[in-house]
């Protein structure tokens, strides 16, 4: 009568492995999960960079451009002792931010067309959310790289620079208006059809946007209709109170600095409207992503 023997290597592999004593939280393990595919699209933005290079190239573009045009503008066309560089500085860097974040679906549009996300929802994840999660974080980072080069390039160019503390509330608003905007775009990823449609609400609504808002002219220059437009749109929120940065050393929260046909919001205010945004979208966007995570 023969007898198999088992190696005692193998023994230890095939048997069942205890659970550890103090196994990760789902906090934790929702941090991890976000991380690495955080990791994975800066992958795949190191492999091709075009995305980055294009997304500094064209603000700088559009300073050097725009500038120009304006360079013989009447002397106080904008304001006292105020050249276009400085007016334009803010509403480039507000419009960057916006433009990435506006093209955040569509790295997860991709994901769904190649059935990479198919992927992702069969696999144990501690949390679905991590998905979107990662795409946030990824966003947010390229636009505040992007905006601390246009804020460098502006200041070359004669927009001047900011104190510190004005720098860092320049990154806060930067990061309120990207927050929501990419939680819009990453909502319309997962609600239409596929990638042609998603870009085409893009291009629809990326340069309108950009026009109905106070990055090119003054509110007191438009029509009073666009005025009204503007005075609703997100952008001109985040523009302004940077502009109010720009021009004055001394601003505080109490500051005016926006003041609409009916209305004048101080920079406290502009904060809490732009958090109100935010908080808008985030609840907007729940049904969409319960029903394709859940």
């Amino acid at each position: 009568m023969s007898q198999t023997l088992t190696p005692p290597k193998i023994i230890s592999l095939l048997a069942p492995q205890a659970t550890p004593a103090n196994p990760p939280s789902r906090a934790a393990e929702f941090f991890q999960e976000t991380i690495a595919l955080t990791k994975r699209l800066f992958i795949q933005l190191q492999r091709r960079p075009t995305t980055l290079v294009a997304g500094i190239i064209q603000p700088f573009m559009w300073l050097v451009l725009f500038g120009a045009l304006f360079l013989n503008a009447p002397q106080g066309l904008f304001g006292n002792d105020l050249n276009y560089a400085q007016f334009l500085a803010p509403g480039i860097i507000v419009f960057t931010a916006f433009s990435g974040a506006l093209n955040a679906g569509l790295p997860v549009m991709f994901d769904r067309e190649f059935g990479f996300l198919n992927r992702l929802l069969v696999a144990p994840l501690a949390s679905r959310y991590s998905i979107v999660a990662a795409s946030t974080v990824y966003i947010i980072s390229l636009s505040l790289i992007q905006a601390a080069v246009i804020v460098g390039a502006s200041a070359l160019l004669g927009a001047g620079l900011p104190n510190g503390v004005g720098l860092g509330m320049i990154a806060l608003i930067v990061f309120l208006i990207v927050l929501g905007v990419t939680a819009l775009s990453l909502g319309l990823a997962f609600a239409l059809p596929g990638h042609i449609e998603l870009i085409a609400v893009i291009f629809v609504t990326n340069l309108p946007l950009l026009f109905a808002s106070t990055a090119l002219a003054p509110l007191d220059f438009m029509a009073h209709w666009l005025q009204v437009v503007a005075s609703l749109n997100p952008l001109t929120y985040a523009i302004e109170p940077i502009r109010y940065i720009y021009l004055n050393g001394d601003w505080g929260l109490g500051s005016t600095v926006l003041t609409a046909p009916w209305f004048s919001l101080n920079f406290a205010q502009v904060l809490g409207v732009l958090v109100l945004f935010d908080g808008l979208v985030l609840l907007l966007i729940q049904p969409l992503l319960k029903r394709r995570f859940l």
